[in-house]
């Protein structure tokens, strides 16, 4: 009998979910039907999770698990129909992630409000030959466990192939750290070892992003507490082995942190050198190729052309990945312009939560504000120039 695994240690092939059957599944099933029978709720509130399962005849028993509590828990059970099967609950008032299970194999996705997911599958594959649709969250989660699957099976854990692949999938993840799927991913557990561990440093910073934006921007999401309670737990660890360390994502900083790039005309730009003369600088965190884009660099070029004269500079750094695109795009911007092509590094050491960020640093090289309503940049920007 497997183990039942923690429900935010989310398992990859090599960890499945316990499917013996025991007093507490029966009388999780048991619970299930007497809910059935005893209400009705209008099916425009609900979610619904259906699909085809190739193979399977009309006794194939599907289990839909998500998690409470630190475990997986039993949602409903369902019989396929000639291969068919509809699950139906009432809407969630915060993203999580479920499961469909059958055996010892089991299809991870996430569900959001009143989300209509449809998966197809066969009965040998099950969680290999897979299919999601109805919601992008649910195919990117999907595309990440077979891209890690894959690895898995190969053996290829150690591999220059898959250090890039963890690499791309940070720089992913900086551009919605609050999402439900970076929330799984940190928490994304190969057999019995953590996909991002606590223990590196660069994986670490990872968890400590995805943790700080959601006690920002999902505070009372249930998912917070375990994230923070995590974090802690493994920051006190770090900090016992190193007395020294510091907690560089979650403690706030005032004095900048240094990183250099390279600028539009191939000079190498230190951040902190720019912040050393005495102006005051915005750091503008952004996606050259974002619809938004045009918009803001229209707003940050009013104002550069406004307070110039009187000791403003801009440094930009955008995260797009086609370095042609991103050169014409820029080419006519008169503030520094940069590309970071390692956009997790740099987006730790400033806790870029979203794209785009904006934070202002006053004349003696602190960090003094992040500017969260963008129309509001100048009224800002009037306090310290």
């Amino acid at each position: 009998m497997k183990k039942l695994i923690l429900l935010d240690k989310f398992g990859c092939t090599s960890e499945s979910p316990m499917q013996a059957w025991t007093f507490s599944r029966f009388a999780q099933i048991l619970t299930v039907v007497m809910l059935t029978l005893m209400c009705s709720c209008n099916d425009s509130n609900k979610f619904k999770v259906s699909g085809i399962v190739d193979g399977a005849g009309d006794s194939t028993v599907l289990y839909l698990e998500t998690s409470y509590n630190g475990m997986w828990h039993l949602v409903d059970s369902a019989k396929t129909d000639d291969g068919k099967f509809s699950f139906k609950e009432d809407a969630i008032d915060y993203p999580n992630i479920y499961r469909l299970v059958h055996d010892a194999d089991a299809i991870y996705f996430p569900i959001d409000s009143i989300d209509q997911i449809e998966i197809k599958t066969d009965l040998k594959h099950f969680a290999e030959n897979y299919t999601i649709g109805g919601s992008k969250n649910a195919e990117t989660m999907m595309k990440f466990d077979k891209e890690l699957a894959a690895f898995v099976k190969k053996g290829d854990l150690n591999s220059d192939a898959f250090k890039k692949w963890k690499h791309e999938t940070s720089r992913q993840l900086v551009n919605d750290l609050k999402s439900i799927v970076s929330y799984y991913i940190v928490n994304k557990y190969i057999g019995d070892q953590p996909l991002f561990n606590p223990e590196d440093n660069s994986d670490f910073k990872i968890i400590g992003a995805v943790t700080n934006a959601f006690s920002t921007y999902r505070p009372n999401d249930p998912r917070t507490q375990y994230l923070v309670e995590t974090y802690k737990d493994k920051l006190r660890i770090r900090r016992a082995a190193n007395n020294n360390m510091r907690d560089t994502v979650m403690a706030t900083e005032t004095g900048v942190l240094d990183f250099s790039l390279m600028d539009k005309a191939g000079k190498m730009r230190s951040f902190k050198e720019v912040c050393s003369h005495g102006k005051v600088v915005i750091l503008n965190f952004t996606l050259q190729s974002g619809s938004f884009s045009p918009s803001l660099n229209k707003l940050l070029n009013d104002v550069y052309s406004k307070y110039q004269s009187k000791g403003l500079e801009i440094y930009q750094v955008s995260f797009d990945d086609d370095e042609a695109s991103w050169l014409q795009a820029v080419a006519r911007l008169p503030w520094i312009v940069t590309r970071d092509t390692n956009g997790a590094t740099t987006a730790m050491r400033y806790n870029v939560t979203e794209i785009p960020m904006i934070y202002i640093i006053n004349r003696s090289g602190d960090i003094v504000g992040r500017v969260e309503n963008i129309d509001l940049l100048e009224d800002t920007l009037k306090r310290y120039i």
